[in-house]
């Protein structure tokens, strides 16, 4: 499957200035399969999974790069060779030595290609119980499919040419319209894990992608044990399973169960954040760039993992969503689910994206922005309106009092712009910097 972040390695591969890399990502969102596609590119690879060759960690107890590729060929019985080579250290959290040893690479041995990766990494980073090679390193993050990625997978499409070049003024046709939007359910109830979205390529079944979502669930719950104690477990699973519920609303740990204490789900909250099966989405006021300077951290919504197990998870019937406008389905949570888990997979890959809405601050009438995101200095509200209906009330107050120039709502209805509320299919959310961009003009 073609992934956009391969345009961004192949160009670490070639920089002359490269710096050590660490894929970052939850489980199963197919970090390995794209560094070995890497890995093709390169006249050798070679992997090294820390779990599954625990002898391989004896290699990195110097930290001499040199001393640790003798003692790699020596365990793999192959050549490693600086600019022939890939080297990928996969599960590294599993050899913090490794990590250590990664700055060490771009200072004694840059020539070498060296990327780590690890399905509980973020768990490594957080503890630091060892000297970390902050400056040596580079992050990049991989998260599921985006919608862009799942059309091209499924319809074996090279590019996206009709969304990348049409304009409000200039759409595309009714008929491709329609056929998007029912693209944009099936994504709906596959998601973006690779593993789902190659068996719905394949054989076109949702029965069967339902069996892969239940086990990747519960392939979830059984890395609990991995990085939590036997009591932190409980919680974990109530979280996990409550959390498909949440979406689309403020978040409370009284509503996940109001009999457990919420320092007790905060705890399970951030090891699920780390593990990257939840992401937040934080209140701000809005005032000005950056948007994180006016977030509120005690305020905010959960986002999950994938679209596609939210789906299975909350037991959504099929012809529910192939039949029916989105906005009735989960009082359009599975949409705003959607809307946040585009712009994640459309971010700078090389940092940390932080997600935000709004709401209006004054008691005497409240008012909610589902997203808010700066394109340049402009700072642009987001109304996500599942259906081809909807009032946009609290869009227009966000305008008013931040003299906005534009607002944006997401829906089912075709690309337009009117009265400065450009509307956006679901389909197009890729597209929304660049039309933003050309209404701004």
């Amino acid at each position: 499957m073609r992934r956009s972040i391969e345009k961004e390695l192949k160009k670490w591969k070639d920089s002359p200035k490269r710096y050590p890399l660490l894929l970052r990502g939850a489980r199963q969102v197919g970090k390995t399969y794209i560094i070995e596609q890497l890995g093709k590119s390169f006249e050798s690879f070679e992997m090294v999974n820390f779990e599954a060759q625990p002898e391989a960690m004896a290699c990195f107890e110097t930290l001499n790069p040199l001393e640790i590729i003798q003692k790699l060929e020596l365990l793999t019985k192959r050549p490693i060779r600086p600019g022939k080579t890939l080297l990928f250290l996969d599960e590294i959290q599993a050899c913090p030595e490794a990590i250590v040893a990664l700055r060490y690479f771009k200072e004694k041995m840059p020539e070498l290609h060296v990327i780590g990766a690890g399905s509980l990494l973020e768990f490594a980073l957080e503890k630091k119980q060892f000297s970390f090679p902050v400056g040596r390193i580079q992050y990049i993050y991989l998260n599921p499919l985006s919608f862009s990625e799942f059309v091209w997978a499924v319809d074996g499409r090279k590019d996206l040419s009709e969304l990348e070049e049409c304009l409000p003024d200039d759409p595309i046709s009714e008929e491709l319209h329609l056929q998007y939007i029912h693209r944009i359910k099936e994504y709906f109830l596959t998601g973006g894990m690779p593993a789902v979205v190659s068996d719905f390529k394949e054989k076109r079944s949702f029965l069967e992608q339902s069996r892969i979502q239940d086990l990747l669930l519960a392939t979830f719950r059984s890395d609990f044990s991995k990085y939590a104690t036997e009591a932190e477990q409980k919680y974990l699973r109530i979280l996990f399973d409550g959390m498909p519920f949440q979406i689309g609303q403020h978040f409370k740990y009284s509503q996940i169960d109001p009999h457990i204490k919420s320092r007790e789900l905060k705890l399970a909250l951030d090891q699920l954040q780390m593990a990257g099966l939840v992401n937040l989405i934080f209140s701000t006021s809005a005032s000005g760039i950056p948007l994180a300077a006016q977030m509120k951290s005690n305020k905010f919504k959960t986002l999950f993992l994938d679209i596609g197990l939210v789906q299975r998870a909350l037991q959504v019937d099929p012809d529910q969503i192939m039949a029916n406008d989105l906005i009735h389905i989960h009082r359009g949570a599975l949409a705003e689910q959607f809307v946040g888990q585009e712009f994640l997979a459309y971010a700078d890959f090389f940092r940390k994206e932080k997600l935000f809405f709004w709401e209006r601050e004054k008691q005497s009438s409240s008012a909610e922005v589902d997203y808010v995101i700066n394109v340049g200095q402009h700072i642009i509200p987001i109304e996500v309106k599942a259906g081809k209906q909807g009032h946009l009330k609290s869009l227009m107050q966000f305008m008013a009092e931040k003299k906005s120039s534009i607002g944006v709502r997401i829906s089912l209805r075709p690309l337009e712009f009117r009265d400065n509320i450009l509307s956006v299919p679901l389909y197009m959310i890729e597209q929304i910097p660049r039309l933003i961009k050309y209404c701004l003009k």
